[in-house]
């Protein structure tokens, strides 16, 4: 069932159900009000028959649907019974009996009661109900006699009755008006309530059928159907930069991929090279072999270069699982003092202050242990590499060729070389790697030139703070 299906039927029902429970209401007001005058009429009845003395004369007279008492003639005296047409009267005596002369047969009154007759026995209770005599419905009530017996009265509902039943008729049709009248307005209503509800639907139907997610709902209201559009322009916001993102991010994968197949391709074919010129002639010269096999150490540390830092890469750019306070300085020393060792000629000029920084200890040391292979490769090695560590950024000037304007902007792209670095030893990733540790930490890696010549790299990291120097 549609929503505004379900609209309607709720709207109508609700109107509905108070209509008729006013049309019920409004009924039962009427009834109680039509039958109270009717009991009022036999009270009032009754009451005057008491005022009647107890030896009435034997003239009774009996017509139909009426019965006279003709009281004693007197001057004055107390009013006799109403003379209402519809008004039957019949008295009981101590034992319970009719009155002599009884009335005809065919009076409505003929057959008293049980009840009827032990209240006029004893002289005890009184009794108002409705009964049914000849077939038609009367309103009947018994009352004792203060001079012994009892008097029925009763007074036929049929008017009441008819009255209710034009009146049920009447709040029927009324209330099946209401009900009707209800449910055009619900149909009425409901289609401007349910018209940003289809759009909604059917943009969404159609980014479904077209995987179009340009396409964007219309906001013109500020109730909760227009908060619901815009947040679903909000949501198709996210998602499109979300696939964006994705698409550029496979696009980056793929382009990875390609490069590092490029990459691999040369080391792993002198690799084999190598290889087979060894196992085709197994007499070379042992100074010939010891060449070959150096060749191809040389060639297998290329390939785990490369392995290492295409794993770091795959890590991509999500933030740091780790969150241990490294000392920038301490992290800084310790590089260079592996470099040291490593190129014991190698000129450093370390120049830092405690720092703290926090984020993961190992990625930092790769980014600090590749900016300062970067410029061992470019600087000559009569010139230093100055190491700087400051609040503000760890930084390492080099004394080389610099880098061109033109290259500034790629320098720390996937297997860039340079046109000044294509003899240089090298994947081309190192600088990619500290790029990539810097945002992950929040950061940034920066290049310029430098006055007297060289290139500056920075790796400038957030939230840094003095040590206490412990």
């Amino acid at each position: 069932m549609s929503l505004r299906r379900r609209i309607i039927l709720l709207a109508a029902g609700a109107v509905a159900l108070a209509i008729c429970a006013a049309a019920l209401t409004s009924w039962l007001l009427v009834r109680s009000e039509l039958r109270g005058q009717v009991d009022n009429v036999l009270t009032t009845a009754a009451s005057r028959f008491q005022q009647l003395p107890k030896d009435l004369p034997r003239e009774r007279h009996f017509a139909g649907k009426r019965l006279k008492v003709r009281p004693p003639r007197r001057d004055s005296g107390p009013p006799g019974p109403p003379g209402d047409a519809d008004i039957f009267l019949v008295r009981l005596n101590a034992r319970g009996a009719l009155a002599e002369p009884r009335p005809p047969e065919t009076g409505p009154l003929t057959h008293p009661t049980a009840r009827e007759r032990t209240i006029a026995r004893t002289g005890q209770g009184s009794e108002l109900v409705d009964r049914q005599l000849n077939g038609d419905h009367y309103r009947v009530l018994t009352e004792p006699l203060k001079s012994g017996g009892a008097v029925i009265l009763a007074r036929s509902l049929q008017g009441v009755d008819d009255v209710l039943g034009r009146l049920r008729v009447i709040l029927a049709l009324v209330a099946l008006g209401g009900i009707g009248l209800a449910a055009l307005l619900a149909w009425l209503v409901s289609r401007e309530v349910i018209a940003p509800i289809r759009r909604l639907t059917a943009t969404a139907e159609h980014i479904g059928a077209t995987d179009d997610l340009s396409r964007r709902i219309e906001v013109g209201r500020a109730d909760e159907v227009g908060r619901l559009a815009s947040r679903f322009n909000e949501m198709l916001d996210s998602l499109q930069s979300s696939r964006h993102a994705l698409a550029g991010s496979v696009e980056a994968q793929r382009q990875l991929v390609a490069d590092a197949s490029h990459e691999l391709r040369t080391p792993v074919a002198s690799l084999r090279t190598d290889i087979e010129v060894m196992l085709e002639h197994p007499n070379l010269p042992a100074a010939e072999q010891g060449r070959l096999l150096a060749a191809a150490r040389d060639r297998a540390e290329e390939l785990g270069q490369v392995i290492g830092d295409l794993i770091e890469l795959a890590r991509g750019e999500r933030a740091v699982e780790t969150h241990d306070e490294v000392r920038l300085d301490r992290l800084a020393g310790e590089a260079v003092d592996r470099f040291r060792r490593l190129a014991p000629g190698r000129r450093f000029d370390v120049d830092v202050e405690p720092v703290v920084v926090t984020g993961d200890p190992e990625r930092l040391a790769r980014a600090v242990n590749n900016l300062l292979d970067n410029a061992s490769k470019y600087s000559p090695a009569e010139q230093p590499i100055e190491v700087t560590v400051t609040r503000a950024a760890l930084s390492v000037r080099d004394h080389g060729p610099g880098v061109a304007e033109a290259e500034v902007a790629h320098i720390f792209d996937r297997f860039n070389r340079g046109a000044r670095g294509r003899d240089v030893p090298g994947s081309g990733l190192g600088l990619a790697i500290v790029r990539q540790v810097a945002e992950a930490h929040g950061g940034t890696a920066t290049v310029e030139n430098a006055q007297g010549g060289g290139a500056v790299f920075r790796l400038i990291l957030p939230s840094t703070a003095f040590s206490d120097g412990r």
